[in-house]
């Protein structure tokens, strides 16, 4: 169903998800209320430098108070999206009439991507985000190793009048589970990402956008990262700067971190760990952090 992309036999453990995104921020509490208002997140942990938000005790994003950095400048590598995965189309339908209701003005897009159901944003900051729900994986089809995805038109008003229950149209918050289902990156090119993200750190390449994007997952998902070039082809290392912080991974097992950390060693890239994790830099300064579930 998904390819094992090259000649090395070590991958990422299929049980590999997401973790947390943290976000450099220059006003805490102003991003704090859009993640918890109208993205309807719950605040689990606060500090007078940061913000943990997430779902059912699950954490989501990190808001991490940066007052002294400013924004990339056009072109720069780093977050294109953060997408959040809700478990029903109800509970989607829930964030999505909040975001309607108390910012519509961060509207960007929608879209059918047949394994999917997305609704895209962007923060008060200009991190993207993007909404979804996964049909079920029995519905994904997959030719010759890739999965089969597309962007077809999704209407938001048909989607809410569809799926919103009464009491989140009148306004109940929803307190359903949900989690990073992937993060989309901005890079300079997507050969270079391929060698980083497929050779290096172990995912399977479920999909070649022509050159443009490159998808990839574990497990045959259809994908928990992605790397384009839309904004930022030719993008060298990022420089301190607001937006992404990090990007989490997590491990099923102790064994499968410590064939990370030994894969990662081979080719030389420069590991920090502390005997509970690892962290790590991709080509462009976007930072990773491995730990076990």
């Amino acid at each position: 169903m998904h390819e094992n992309s090259d000649a090395h036999a070590e991958r990422l453990a299929d049980a590999t998800a997401m973790g947390a995104v943290t976000l450099l921020v220059a006003d805490l509490d102003g991003m704090k209320r859009f993640y918890r208002d109208v993205v309807t997140l719950q605040v689990l942990d606060e500090g007078p430098d940061a913000v943990t938000l997430g779902r059912a005790g699950r954490p989501l994003v990190i808001l991490q108070h940066e007052p002294s950095l400013r924004h990339a400048p056009a072109g720069s590598a780093g977050l294109f999206h953060t997408a959040i995965l809700f478990e029903t189309q109800q509970a989607l339908a829930a964030a999505l009439y909040s975001v309607a209701r108390h910012a519509p003005q961060t509207f960007t897009g929608s879209a059918d991507h047949l394994v999917s159901q997305a609704f895209y944003f962007t923060d008060p900051e200009g991190n993207g985000i993007e909404l979804y729900w996964d049909r079920e994986r029995t519905a994904w089809s997959w030719t010759h190793g890739q999965v089969e995805m597309a962007t077809l038109y999704l209407d938001p008003s048909i989607f809410l009048g569809e799926h919103l229950g009464e009491a989140a149209a009148n306004g109940s918050t929803v307190a359903d589970a949900a989690s990073i289902g992937h993060v989309h990156l901005s890079v300079g090119d997507v050969k270079t990402a391929y060698e980083f993200y497929v050779d290096r750190l172990g995912f399977d390449k479920t999909l070649d956008y022509g050159g443009q994007a490159l998808f990839v997952s574990a497990g045959g998902y259809h994908h928990h990262m992605a790397m384009n070039v839309w904004n930022s082809r030719g993008a060298g290392p990022r420089m301190p700067a607001l937006g992404l912080g990090r990007v989490d991974l997590v491990l099923p097992d102790a064994d499968s971190l410590g064939a990370l950390g030994e894969r990662l060693a081979h080719y030389g890239t420069p590991i920090r760990d502390d005997g509970h994790s690892l962290s790590f830099d991709d080509p462009w300064n976007n930072a990773l952090h491995a730990t076990v579930a």
